[in-house]
């Protein structure tokens, strides 16, 4: 059973994934206003049981960003040894991950477009599997990692590159424009390392491969993420980490082949689902 974020109506709900609709759960939990908010509380089995006694509420609806308010986002970035590679600059592999934060505002939700803004066209796309905590912790031990996580789902991490070297140690301007990327299309709940472990992420623009690797290859896995992370911070229930893209984004092609409106982006993960997003400019 999988859980989306959903608009109708000139309304916002959440709710279960069904084969022919969705299932409105918002209404049946004022406790839990949003969906992040059933994460926060580890009401995604509670979620999962009324879905069962409830029938479909909605066939005509648009998903929206899988938890549109969720306060922190943290990003890992250049996490495949063939994606360091690409930077030519003939450094090792790292000791350390590199991470920094994104915002909710900055992703819109399945099949809806990513918007390319006026100020600068060189909008790519980055295909990576999101974790969702599910249980706080702090210094959290790798080999215990995967006990934290309460839902897996989607994220296109759209960059405008540009504005990702205007500082030198800075790359927050360019990755929190406004729509730029998307999350979803739902959180599916965590119950089995293979979800992970096995993952092969593949992302498609206009029907051409252009990434295809398998999560077990990152230099910083998954485990390790929230091991290291937790030392600094306490990981809280509904925080999200965007766990790092493989090779092929379109910048590091020659000439870089940035998107561009009327593209059509998919991200597809065995076991998760696929997200879907065209690219339109801003307006």
């Amino acid at each position: 059973m999988n859980f989306a974020t959903f608009s109708s109506g000139g309304q916002t709900y959440y709710g279960a994934v069904a084969s022919s609709g969705m299932i409105a759960l918002s209404p049946h939990f004022p406790q839990w206003p949003t969906l992040y908010d059933a994460v926060a509380a580890g009401g995604l089995a509670s979620l999962k049981e009324a879905a069962k006694v409830h029938d479909i509420t909605h066939t005509d609806y648009a998903y929206e960003m899988v938890l549109p308010n969720a306060p922190r986002i943290l990003c890992v970035g250049v996490n495949f040894p063939d994606r360091n590679a690409e930077y030519k600059d003939g450094s090792a592999q790292p000791r350390y991950m590199s991470l920094f934060p994104r915002f909710a505002s900055g992703f819109t939700g399945h099949d809806r477009p990513l918007i390319r803004p006026p100020e600068n066209h060189t909008l790519d796309y980055e295909g990576e599997v999101a974790i969702v905590i599910g249980k706080a912790g702090r210094r959290i031990r790798a080999e215990d990692a995967y006990d934290h996580i309460a839902a897996l789902t989607l994220c296109n991490e759209g960059t405008i590159r540009d504005w990702v070297r205007h500082a030198k140690f800075n790359v927050t301007q360019g990755k929190n424009w406004d729509r730029s990327g998307a999350m979803g299309p739902w959180l599916v709940p965590f119950s089995d390392a293979a979800q992970l472990d096995e993952a092969r992420i593949v992302t498609r623009v206009n029907g051409e491969v252009r990434q295809d690797d398998y999560l077990k290859r990152m230099m910083f896995p998954i485990r390790e993420e929230i091991a290291y992370i937790s030392t600094f911070m306490t990981l809280q229930p509904g925080d999200i980490i965007v766990t790092g893209t493989p090779t092929g984004a379109g910048a590091r092609f020659d000439p870089p082949r940035y998107l561009k409106p009327g593209d059509t982006v998919e991200i597809e993960v065995e076991g998760i689902g696929i997200l879907r997003n065209g690219v339109e400019d801003e307006t």
